[in-house]
């Protein structure tokens, strides 16, 4: 990870910040340092997926999932992953990813990361995202919704969601 220091604030600071449920949403307030910019000294875009991680790793330490992924031996992957871009973030500028898991499906779940400063909207991350096994393998989403005790079915994703999944094939 590209943003190592940061992630071990986050897992250093869990103790003192708020629980949330596994499903989200969780805020990850971050700040825009000199080796996120790109030569045109705007937030380079394979940054904001990179702090979508830290958004995402966020959410699972303070659901307490990750604890019980990593004591399984499971480690989560990207499938797949789109970001829309509305504004720039610049050097300094505070700003907010808000993350949450919208749905799941046989194979994968699917999560979206809205990205805001000072109540605008910057972007919009989605994910597709799977587990896997260390040593090989891979963990059904049934396996993880019953290991994080999600005893309902996934409520359905919106449209446009739903068109971006049925896009990856």
């Amino acid at each position: 990870m590209k943003l190592f220091l940061r992630l071990i604030w986050l897992i250093l600071r869990q103790s003192s910040r708020s629980r949330s449920d596994v499903l989200g949403p969780v805020d990850t307030r971050l700040r825009v340092y000199p080796n996120d910019l790109d030569i045109f000294m705007h937030v380079n875009n394979g940054v904001y997926l990179t702090y979508a991680d830290l958004g995402r790793t966020d959410l699972m330490l303070r659901s307490n999932s990750f604890k019980k992924i990593r004591n399984k031996g499971w480690y989560p992957v990207v499938a797949a992953e789109s970001c829309q871009f509305k504004q720039s973030l610049t050097l300094g500028q505070k700003f907010t990813i808000t993350t949450r898991i919208v749905g799941w499906s046989d194979r994968a779940i699917y999560i979206e990361q809205l990205f805001s400063r000072a109540n605008k909207h910057i972007a919009t991350a989605w994910i597709d995202a799977r587990f896997l096994v260390k040593g090989g393998g891979k963990v059904s989403t049934n396996e993880l919704m019953a290991l994080l005790n999600i005893e309902r079915e996934s409520p359905a994703l919106p449209e446009n969601m739903e068109r971006w999944v049925n896009s990856l094939g």
